[in-house]
């Protein structure tokens, strides 16, 4: 008998070992390959009811880590109630197509690492797989729109802030029609509304991005929404889907009050 138990307890150790190797959240890696990412659950969650999320991709020379420990971003999280999933760049920015060479890379690796961590997150995580957004911020806001671009279908609701693609901006983009709203600075001068000259290449223009998706989208006359913080141009489609296009009175920052404001908005149009 002694000796079955000790038999029965050196199979399950190493099992055991490597369950809690495999375990990862908001203060360790989840590892995908040589990637990685970190999930925070928000307060009071049970472990099993599946719930929202919200991926956030970082700036320049940005971090998970960084990401993650952002008090704001982390209390909008837990007020929404969704799981919050801080990504990181493969370099010190995310590789897009037409980008500086420095973050040139190979954009569909990039969208690769998105494929696999949405399905890693679903895999060990009580996450619902019709109700993942995706946002960033500057270089992370370029990035949200080229998965806007080339991968719709695969999320709720995407929410670029102070940041679009490199120029030229695409003459289309993959179906189905996806939900945006754009924060941006009116006062930017790192990433201008109109863009700018970046080491051999061009930031694309907000204006050309917004109404080349208009047209994709056949979206509607906008209505105009505005409060004291944000002046808003919001769009539908016959399809339901929101076209936004919110400034604020700034310079290149983000707000994670906004991400509060474009939940609620995709959330009243049925995307949540």
């Amino acid at each position: 008998m002694r000796f079955f138990l000790i038999l029965l307890f050196c199979t399950a150790l190493p099992l055991i070992l490597a369950g809690k190797a495999q375990a990862c959240g908001e203060d360790t890696r989840c590892m995908i390959g040589d990637r990685h990412y970190y999930i925070a659950m928000p307060a009071g969650h049970d472990g099993r009811s599946r719930i929202p999320a919200l991926i956030f991709a970082h700036g320049l020379q940005g971090t998970a880590e960084g990401t993650m420990q952002n008090p704001r971003l982390r209390r909008i999280a837990d007020d929404l109630g969704v799981a919050f999933i801080a990504v990181k760049s493969a370099g010190v920015s995310w590789s897009q197509e037409n980008a500086p060479r420095t973050a040139r890379g190979d954009g569909v690796k990039a969208l690769a690492y998105f494929d696999a961590v949405r399905k890693d997150a679903i895999r060990r995580f009580a996450i619902d797989p019709d109700r993942i957004v995706v946002s960033g911020a500057s270089t992370g806001g370029m990035m949200t729109w080229g998965l806007a671009c080339h991968r719709s279908g695969d999320y709720a609701g995407f929410i670029p802030m102070s940041g679009t693609f490199w120029a030229p901006v695409p003459r289309t983009c993959s179906r189905p029609v996806a939900s945006i709203i754009h924060f941006h600075g009116d006062k930017d001068q790192t990433v201008p509304l109109e863009g700018r000259a970046v080491a051999g290449t061009r930031q694309g223009s907000v204006p050309d991005a917004l109404e080349m998706y208009r047209q994709f989208g056949r979206f509607k006359a906008a209505k105009t929404v505005a409060s004291a913080d944000l002046r808003c141009q919001n769009r539908r489609n016959n399809g339901g889907d929101i076209l936004g296009f919110c400034l604020y009175d700034g310079r290149h920052s983000f707000r994670s009050e906004n991400i509060r404001i474009a939940w609620e908005m995709l959330r009243a149009a049925g995307r949540l």
